[in-house]
């Protein structure tokens, strides 16, 4: 067998009036994020672990903010479009480890569908899949409520 582990980050600034899609699943909050695709952070940190497990570039190489296609795209697409070019190499998702970082709104119960979400496009148990929440104790851009980050690291193994 053999293995990769990928990690990776994102962030978005947060806006009154703007949508907050995380984990696949949208977040009722008086802010949510700008960003050219629905700005789900912890997706597209999911998909950056992915593709640099396999050394294979980042969200951004594959899916550019300078193409129009992926204007306002669901991240959910961009998280099976992600899968499916792993899965092209045989790999496949032993498990992944999450963290959220944002100071408001606090997110421990929509953790669970999150976890199901993910678990639907990835095709894992959503056991594989750990989401924490943590706020940055009012400190920095999360702790003042200007954005939102999210890490992610992964490990896949090709039998």
């Amino acid at each position: 067998m053999e293995f990769r582990v990928g990690n990776g980050y994102d962030v978005h600034a947060l806006a009154v009036g703007e949508t907050l899609w995380l984990g696949g699943i949208k977040i009722e909050h008086e802010k949510g994020t700008i960003a050219h695709s629905d700005g789900d952070v912890l997706i597209h940190a999911i998909c950056d672990a992915l593709f640099g497990a396999l050394a294979l570039g980042d969200i951004g190489t594959h899916f550019p903010d300078t193409d129009n296609q992926y204007k306002n795209i669901d991240s959910k697409i961009l998280l099976k479009r992600s899968y499916d070019i792993i899965k092209d190499t045989g790999y496949q998702i032993v498990n992944i480890d999450t963290t959220i970082c944002a100071q408001r709104p606090k997110l421990k119960e929509h953790i669970p569908s999150m976890q199901q979400c993910l678990a639907g496009i990835l095709v894992i148990d959503p056991t594989r899949i750990s989401i924490k929440a943590t706020t940055t104790e009012k400190l920095g851009f999360e702790g003042r409520e200007e954005g939102i980050s999210a890490y992610a690291t992964l490990l896949l193994c090709k039998p």
